[in-house]
């Protein structure tokens, strides 16, 4: 398919396709004349990619362990191919968000808190229902 349709259907613009081809992310063949050709594959591959940028992994990271994504859910990395590079990037990875959830539950907590103190009972009733 061409960069267009593939663009269609996965609703992400041709310039951010043509920017993951350029980091190593996608792989199409080309035609004769030069076009793009993405294989029907690519479709995951790209909604792959999204979920993964969107979950804060930068494009290098994705590099490192595209190759070993068997789905959504599922990275089959074997630990010979794991090298320290990667390991290290994963792991400051990790700790980013473990720092975001850590700052998430210190603000909810203190929202919450707040919320207790000033919202008379009633409130608190009507909004439980």
């Amino acid at each position: 398919m061409k960069i267009g349709e593939l663009s269609r259907r996965t609703g992400v613009p041709t310039r951010l396709l043509r920017y993951y081809e350029e980091q190593d992310l996608l792989h199409p063949e080309r035609t004769d004349n030069g076009y793009r050709d993405y294989a029907e594959s690519s479709v995951q591959d790209v909604q792959q990619i999204r979920g993964l940028l969107d979950s804060g992994l930068t494009t290098e990271m994705i590099r490192a362990i595209l190759p070993y994504l068997s789905g959504p859910d599922e990275i089959l990395l074997p630990a010979e191919h794991l090298t320290p590079r990667t390991a290290a990037l994963l792991q400051g990875h990790i700790d980013r968000i473990q720092s975001r959830i850590d700052c998430l539950a210190r603000n909810r907590d203190r929202l919450s808190a707040y919320l207790a103190a000033v919202r008379p009972e009633s409130d608190e009733e009507l909004v439980d229902r």
